[in-house]
């Protein structure tokens, strides 16, 4: 059985726990157990601190993770990342208060900067040749200038609100991170390698779905050409009689943020009846 440690709680876990439900892979509605096998899946999940996810897989404690790129950026355990997830999209960044004049990155030049991320900081300050103060704080990091505990910050950027809330601005973004499922650096058995690649080939088939929605409309036929150079899906659309014969059905796969911005021609083209689907699964 394949084990997967994830985080116990928090917005990853709520994100992780969505995709896998979305692969198909059921687990018993259970509160407070530390490991809770699947019910319909060779697999079992270790529920844990996201920092201890990185050193779980690592010594062999699980399989693989899910965790943030930062956290394993952050731990420099021996993993690599099996598969980019998508989801828990975020930044780690510097950030000073608002009412300082910034004049770049050599700002920070005998500053004291406040983070729950210092080997990604010192990484850093080193390739940039500054010299800092680093000041290790486990949680609520942006409060530590306001309290004159630091001058700046280095921590997780999502919306950006809280840095407005206490007066801060984003100034440097230095790694870009999201959720990604780790492994290993030694070769796992047969039986788990069998049971890891079809736990990635149902997150792509979840991921690739993401997005993307099916669309459907009546075209006259006269008018098909013009309609099908307008889409911009996967492949060619497909194209089906009705009764009508001077009218088919059209059927294809687009991005969803591309609707809108064909919407109008569309319609204007001839097309009739549209409708927008969401889409579940798309196997590649």
């Amino acid at each position: 059985m394949l084990r997967i440690a994830v985080q116990s709680k928090g917005r990853l876990y709520d994100e992780t726990m969505e995709l896998i439900a979305q692969a198909g892979i059921k687990f018993p509605a259970v509160k407070r157990t530390l490991l809770v096998p699947s019910r319909n899946f060779p697999v079992e999940i270790l529920y844990l601190r996201d920092d201890d996810i990185p050193d779980s897989v690592a010594t062999g404690t699980a399989d693989v993770g899910i965790v943030g790129l930062n956290e394993v950026l952050e731990k420099r355990q021996r993993v690599k990342v099996l598969h980019e997830l998508g989801f828990s999209r975020c930044r780690l960044s510097l950030a000073i208060p608002r009412d300082v004049d910034y004049t770049g990155v050599r700002w920070f030049n005998g500053k004291k900067i406040a983070t729950s991320y210092p080997v990604i900081l010192k990484d850093f300050l080193n390739r940039n040749g500054i010299t800092a103060d680093i000041h290790v704080i486990n949680g609520s990091v942006e409060i530590a200038p306001g309290i004159g505990l630091s001058d700046g910050i280095f921590d997780i950027v999502s919306s950006g609100g809280t840095l407005v809330s206490n007066n801060l601005v984003e100034v440097e973004k230095i790694i870009d991170s999201q959720a990604v499922l780790i492994g290993g650096t030694g070769q796992l058995p047969e039986d788990k390698q069998a049971v890891l690649d079809e736990l990635i080939f149902r997150f792509k088939a979840v991921k690739a779905a993401d997005s993307k929605k099916y669309l459907l409309m009546n075209v006259p036929r006269t008018k098909l050409k013009e309609v099908v150079a307008l889409l911009p899906g996967m492949k060619s659309p497909t194209v089906l009689p009705l009764a009508d014969a001077d009218w088919c059905s059209v059927h294809t796969v687009i991005e969803e943020s591309q609707f809108w911005d064909i919407i109008t021609r569309l319609k204007e083209t001839g097309a009739e009846g549209i409708l927008v689907l969401d889409i579940m699964k798309m196997v590649p």
